[in-house]
């Protein structure tokens, strides 16, 4: 299991002494370089915690793509992850919602932290109708999927593949329940968080249509192309929905970007290694239920994220939801794989 994770361990260390060092320098001497230090702790374990279902679903699709692809984005993913949404992402929103350009921003974020994040906090409705809407789609086109093979939790699951024959279901659902929580807010804030949620599901099946437009035909020989750059892009846009809350949560702990970057970096690190140890050593096959699990995780944080237009919703609680969902499911597989060993089938779930 190391091997899966040295370069993580490798990245934390590097991370943390940048971080102790930049603290020391900027004039916080020891006192400084602690108090970074145990931000940026804290930072890479919020990620990992809000985004372990992440690490779940992101290993469902890697395992099928092309190894070209999947190498591609195991490493430039990574600098995606890292650098595009912990800093260029940022960026772009303050950029957007201060009417400023790129370099302004940057020096916004260094120059006057407070009014950086601010900004970044105004803009808090339409980043969660984007990345609710896009993560209510992922979780939803899982189980409204009339192929689906086995259920875990039946009495709900069973009911939602009755929906698989009817097209574009959810797309209404969403965009319904878009439409209802932008009542509740005044005008200008509900009208940015359902556009936010429009571009959300254009977003999803935009990446769809890539993904199906490049892709060989499915009697194709080399029919594991059609998971390639489609797949990639489905998975970049799914880890920036994934890392949305993240982000704004971290400016609860910090305004410096620099620190940011380096905790939220950490904890991306941690979250690419365990979609690499899910995939090589075959977890998802081995515990049928866990991608339920990181399904239901995935609905339960895009509800969590129209919520939290309305109500303040911790992080903690979010993670520990996630957690807890995926917990779950790990149990049930491994009772059902007591119940029916190697060899057997169940007669039902």
């Amino acid at each position: 299991m190391l091997r899966h994770f040295a370069g993580s361990f490798i990245f934390t260390g590097a991370a943390l002494a940048v971080g102790s060092a930049y603290g020391y320098m900027s004039g916080g001497g020891i006192a400084g370089a602690l108090n970074v230090l145990w931000i940026c702790i804290v930072l890479g374990i919020l990620e990992v915690s809000l985004s372990f279902d992440n690490a779940v679903v992101n290993a469902t699709t890697l395992k099928d793509m092309d190894p070209v692809w999947q190498r591609r984005f195991l490493t430039w993913g990574i600098l995606i992850a890292v650098f595009g949404m912990r800093v260029v992402f940022p960026i772009l929103i303050v950029a957007i919602a201060g009417d400023l350009g790129p370099v302004e921003a940057v020096k916004l974020s260094f120059g006057q932290p407070d009014e950086y994040a601010r900004i970044v906090s105004q803009a808090h409705h339409s980043i969660m109708g984007f990345g609710g809407a896009f993560l209510f789609l992922v979780g939803l086109k899982f189980f409204i999927d009339g192929d689906k093979e086995h259920h875990w939790y039946a009495p709900i699951e069973d009911k939602l593949v009755k929906f698989a024959d009817l097209e574009a279901l959810e797309i209404f659902f969403v965009l319904f329940l878009a439409y209802g929580i932008s009542r509740f807010l005044p005008h200008d804030e509900g009208y940015s968080f359902f556009v936010a949620a429009v571009f959300g599901v254009f977003t999803f099946f935009a990446v769809d249509w890539v993904g199906n437009a490049i892709g060989a035909d499915e009697d194709d020989t080399n029919a594991a192309k059609r998971t390639g750059l489609g797949a990639f892009l489905y998975l970049e846009v799914l880890d920036a929905s994934f890392s949305f809350d993240g982000v704004i949560g971290a400016f609860a702990l910090s305004n410096n970007l620099i620190i940011i970057a380096l905790g939220l970096g950490i904890g991306a690190m941690f979250v690419r290694s365990m979609t690499v140890f899910l995939v090589r050593q075959g977890t998802l096959s081995e515990f049928r239920y866990l991608e339920h699990g990181a399904f239901w995780a995935i609905l339960a944080l895009a509800g969590i994220m129209f919520a939290s237009v309305l109500v303040h919703i911790p992080e903690a609680i979010t993670g520990l939801i996630g957690a807890s969902l995926i917990g779950l499911a790990l149990w049930s597989s491994i009772k059902h794989n007591r119940s029916n060993p190697v060899g057997e089938t169940s007669a039902a779930d």
